[in-house]
């Protein structure tokens, strides 16, 4: 088994302004995009994320072929206790991800 990482061309995550964060699954191909677009689930993507799932929402964009997850903070960025100022290290559980 494979991890999500290994499966697509690019996955990245930022800030979606300083009270949001939007990870983005770039797959590469319509094949990828469509197996991706019917296997992962946003309840699994919840957990990992460890977020409530009704804050989190999913955006399938098909003609670039990119799955976008964007959810709340849990701190404001750059509040004293946000230890991500620009949002980047979330992406990294999802590629880590098995699939």
């Amino acid at each position: 088994m494979s991890t999500l990482g290994e499966k697509v061309k690019k996955i990245r995550s930022k800030n979606a302004g300083p009270f949001w964060i939007t990870i983005d699954i770039f797959c590469g191909n319509k094949k990828i995009y469509d197996d991706i677009c019917i296997n992962l689930d946003n309840l699994e993507i919840a957990n990992l994320l460890m977020i409530d799932s009704q804050n989190l929402k999913r955006f399938e964009i098909e003609n670039l072929n990119v799955v976008k997850f964007s959810f709340p903070r849990n701190v404001i960025q750059g509040n004293i206790y946000d230890r991500d100022m620009h949002g980047a290290q979330l992406g990294i559980l999802l590629s880590e991800m098995t699939y």
